[in-house]
C-alpha cells in the first residue's frame, strides 16, 4: 500500500482523482458563493492540463509534480501549525497523484501507442518518487505530531489519522531493512498488477469455427470472418469478455459455444504464474507488516474487521442463497433436456446463458433487440440527466472540448450545475467500443475534490469509460438493459465523485472504506429498473413510444427468474478471493485445485478441468481480498432503496438526503455513521468480533430468499 496515495477504489479501474495547484487556474462561478478552481480551458492539453499537449508533456508533467512535492516536504520540514502541516500532505497527495491517475486513464483509453508509452514511463518514474515521499520519516513525523496536536476541525482530525495509517501500511514505522522490503514488494506488486491486466488485453484467446453458419446471423458483425485452404466461410471468435458473453448467449450450436467457453475461461495462461507471484508478494507484505495473511491486512480497516467477520457474512449468505439455487439449476438443466436430443444430458457452464436466455424469452415472450430498441445510448444520456434534475436540482450541459484536451473524436465532456451552487464539476463520457482500449466499463477520476481556501474550492473531474457498440448499419449504439443497468451503476461513482465536497482530496467521492463505496453504484441500478424512471427516457428509436410497463413488467420478471444463481456466483467470486488471499501462497495448479473445489462447495455447477477464469478475473489486483464489498454495497443498496428511495424515486427530498446524509462527505465521515443517517440503524448488525454487517433483509425480501 502506498501511503500517500491510498487507493480507495470502487469500480474496475478507479484511479484517485487529483490535480496539483501548480497546473490550474480560477474562475468565480457568478452563481456560486465562492471560486471554483478548474482546468485551463483554452489552449489546453489532455483532460484540461496543458502541460499535456503532446504525449511528451507527460514528463514534464512528472517533474514538476516532484518540484512541487519538494517544496512541499521543505515547507513540512520547517514545523507549521498542524491543520497546515495536513494541507499541505493533502497538496503533496493530490499534486502526485495527478501524474498516477492521468497516466492510468491514458494507459487504459489514448488510441495514440506514443501517448500510451509515455504514460507508463511517467507511472514508473512517479513511483519511484513515491518511494521516497514514503519512507520520508519527516513527512511521517508531522503527521503524528499533527494526529496528537489539535486540529479545529473533525475532518482534518481524521485526515490526520488516516494520513498516519496509510504511512503505516507503507512500513514507515518498521526498521530500515523491513522498511526497503516493504517497499520492494509494493513495486513488485504494482509491476504484477500492471501485466496482469495488459496480459488480459493482449492475450484473450481464440476459436476458429467452420463453417459459418455455425454462427448466428446477430453476432457475426463482431466476429473476423476467416477462410479455410478449400476457400470455406468461418469466423474466428475473439473470446475477450465482451464477444465471449455474446457467443454463450446466442449460438445454438453446442460445440461452438463449448469451445468458445473453454478457450475463453483458459487464457491468458501467463497469469497463472503472475498471480502466485501476486499471492506470495502480498502474503510477505502483510507478514512483515504485522497481519497473518493479506486478508487480514486488507480488511482491518474497513466496516468488516477481520476475515472472521466477511467469511461469517459470505458463509451465511451462501447458506441463504444455496436451496434456491438449486432449484434454478434443477429448471435449467430440464430444460435443457426437454429442448435438445440429451434426455439425460449434463447441464454444463457453457449452457447456461443460452438456455436461461431461452426460457426468460419463453416465459416473458422477450425479444432483446426489440427491449434495446428503447434504449438508444443518447436517450440514456438524457435519462442520466433527468435523474440529477430530479433528484438533486442540477443539470448537465455540454462543454466545447479544448483542441488536445480530448484523447478521441468520440469522447463528450459535460459540466455538472446548480442554480445556487454553480458548477460543481466535469464528466468526459467515452462510451464506444475500439480496439485497444480498456475492454470493460468503468469510472475514472481524474481530479478530487477539495478546499483550497475560505473562497477556492477545486471541483471534480471524472471519466466515464464504457464499450459500447452500435448495431450494423447504424452509427448509435442501442443498449441491451444490462447494459443499461452497467451504465447507471458506473453514473453512482461518477456521482459520488461530482458531488463530494470535503475539505481534503484525500477523502474525495469513492475515496471511502471498501466496503463502502460500491454502494451508490449499486444503489443507482434500482433506477435502471424502475418504470417511473425509464418512462422519462427509454424511447423507441425510430417511433419515439415510450417503453410500455407491461414490458419492462416481464424484463423484471425474466431478471428474477436467476437472481439466485446470479448472487451465488457473487459469493463464489468474494470466497475465492478470500481464500487465495487469505491462505499461505500456492502454486499454479493450486489455484486452479482452489477455484475448482470452492465452485464444487458452494454451487450446483460443474468445474471444467483445465479452465482457470480466474486468470482474466482483475477484481483479484484492485480488490485483492476485498471483493465481498459489492455484496455487502448490494446489501444496504437494498435497505436505502427501501427506506429511502422506493416510494417516489424521483423526488427531491430522496435526492437531498443521498446527497447530504452520503454521496458529499466522500470518506470524511465514519461510514457506519453515514449509512445509519441515511437510513436509520437498521441497516447495520453487529458482529461478535467487533466487525459490522450489513442488514439482510430487505436483499432477502427482494429477492425471496
Amino acid at each position: 500500500m502506498i501511503a500517500l496515495i491510498n487507493r480507495r477504489t470502487s469500480s474496475i479501474l478507479h484511479s484517485k482523482h487529483i490535480i496539483s495547484l501548480k497546473f490550474i487556474t480560477t474562475y468565480t462561478s457568478k452563481d456560486s458563493s465562492f471560486t471554483s478552481i478548474t482546468s485551463q480551458n483554452e489552449d489546453s492539453g489532455l483532460y484540461g492540463f496543458k502541460i499535456l499537449k503532446s504525449s511528451k508533456g507527460f514528463r514534464r508533467f512528472v517533474d514538476e509534480a516532484i518540484e512541487r512535492s519538494g517544496e512541499l516536504v521543505s515547507y513540512i520540514s520547517e514545523s507549521p501549525s498542524n491543520v497546515e502541516i495536513i494541507r499541505a500532505m493533502d497538496e503533496i497527495s493530490d499534486t502526485v497523484c495527478s501524474v498516477v491517475d492521468s497516466a492510468e486513464l491514458c494507459r487504459n483509453t489514448h488510441p495514440d501507442r506514443e501517448y500510451v508509452e509515455e504514460a507508463n514511463k511517467a507511472t514508473m518514474r512517479i513511483h519511484e518518487y513515491l518511494h521516497f515521499l514514503n519512507t520520508n520519516h519527516c513527512l511521517y513525523n508531522a503527521v503524528l505530531k499533527a494526529e496528537q496536536g489539535s486540529l479545529d476541525k473533525k475532518e482534518a482530525q481524521r485526515a490526520a489519522h488516516s494520513l498516519r495509517v496509510d504511512f503505516e501500511k507503507g512500513g514507515i514505522h518498521l526498521p530500515a531493512d523491513k522498511l526497503e522490503r516493504v517497499n520492494q514488494l509494493n513495486i513488485e506488486i504494482a509491476q504484477i498488477c500492471r501485466q496482469f491486466n495488459e496480459n488480459i488485453i493482449n492475450d484473450p484467446g481464440f476459436v476458429d469455427i467452420f463453417p459459418a453458419s455455425c454462427i448466428p446471423k446477430r453476432i457475426q458483425h463482431l466476429l473476423r470472418p476467416i477462410y479455410s485452404a478449400s476457400k470455406e466461410k468461418g469466423f474466428r471468435i475473439t473470446t475477450d469478455q465482451g464477444t465471449l458473453s455474446s457467443v454463450l448467449q446466442w449460438a445454438s450450436d453446442e460445440e461452438v459455444r463449448k469451445q468458445s467457453y473453454i478457450r475463453g475461461n483458459s487464457a491468458p495462461r501467463a497469469n497463472l504464474a503472475l498471480l502466485d507471484k501476486l499471492i506470495t508478494a502480498r502474503h510477505d507484505l502483510a507478514q512483515i507488516l504485522d497481519h497473518k495473511t493479506y486478508a487480514e491486512f486488507a480488511v482491518h480497516q474497513n466496516l468488516s474487521s477481520s476475515p472472521e467477520v466477511v467469511k461469517s457474512f459470505l458463509v451465511e449468505m451462501a447458506e441463504l442463497v444455496r436451496p434456491k439455487a438449486d432449484k434454478e439449476f434443477s429448471k435449467i438443466r430440464n430444460f435443457k433436456r426437454e429442448r435438445s436430443n440429451y434426455k439425460n444430458g449434463v447441464l454444463e457452464p457453457w449452457d447456461e446463458a443460452y438456455f436461461t436466455g431461452m426460457m426468460k424469452s419463453s416465459a416473458y415472450n422477450l425479444d432483446s433487440s426489440a427491449i434495446s430498441a428503447y434504449f438508444p445510448l443518447s436517450q440514456c444520456i438524457e435519462g442520466l440527466k433527468m435523474l440529477v434534475q430530479s433528484l438533486f436540482g442540477a443539470t448537465f450541459y455540454s462543454v466545447p472540448l479544448a483542441p488536445r484536451e480530448s484523447w478521441h473524436r468520440d469522447v463528450l465532456k459535460m459540466a455538472l450545475h446548480h442554480p445556487e451552487e454553480g458548477d460543481l464539476g466535469h464528466i468526459y463520457l467515452d462510451l464506444y467500443s475500439r480496439k485497444g482500449k480498456f475492454p470493460g466499463c468503468a469510472h475514472f477520476a481524474i481530479k478530487g475534490a477539495r478546499r483550497i481556501s475560505e473562497t477556492e474550492y477545486q471541483l471534480p473531474v471524472v471519466a466515464l469509460v464504457c464499450n459500447f457498440k452500435a448495431p450494423p448499419g447504424s452509427s448509435a449504439a442501442r443498449l441491451d438493459h444490462w447494459e443499461v443497468e452497467t451504465l447507471f451503476h458506473e453514473f453512482g461513482h461518477a456521482l459520488h465523485s461530482l458531488l463530494s465536497r470535503t475539505d481534503y482530496q484525500h477523502f474525495s467521492g469513492t475515496r471511502v472504506a471498501l466496503d463502502l463505496a460500491e454502494t451508490p453504484s449499486h444503489l443507482f441500478e434500482y433506477y435502471a429498473w424502475d418504470y417511473r424512471v425509464l418512462k422519462t427516457f427509454a424511447k423507441h428509436y425510430s417511433t419515439g413510444e415510450v417503453i410500455p410497463e407491461k414490458l419492462v413488467e416481464s424484463m423484471k420478471g425474466a431478471r428474477k427468474m436467476f437472481a439466485a444463481t446470479d448472487l451465488q456466483r457473487q459469493v463464489l467470486y468474494a470466497l475465492i478471493d478470500q481464500t487465495l488471499f487469505g491462505e499461505q501462497p500456492s502454486s499454479s495448479g493450486d489455484t486452479m485445485s482452489v477455484v475448482a473445489d470452492l465452485k464444487r462447495q458452494y454451487t450446483s455447477w460443474n468445474h471444467v478441468e483445465g479452465t482457470h477464469w480466474h486468470t482474466r478475473f482483475n477484481h483479484l489486483l484492485n480488490y485483492g481480498a476485498g471483493y465481498y464489498s459489492y455484496l455487502y454495497a448490494k446489501c444496504f443498496a437494498a435497505t436505502i432503496w427501501e427506506e429511502v428511495c422506493m416510494e417516489d424515486p424521483l423526488s427531491l427530498t430522496a435526492g437531498s438526503s443521498i446527497q447530504t446524509k452520503f454521496l458529499q462527505h466522500g470518506g470524511a465521515e465514519d461510514p457506519s455513521v453515514l449509512l445509519k443517517n441515511l437510513a436509520g440503524d437498521q441497516i447495520l448488525r453487529y458482529h461478535n468480533k467487533g466487525g459490522i454487517l450489513p442488514d439482510l433483509t430487505s436483499l432477502c425480501k427482494e429477492m425471496e430468499l
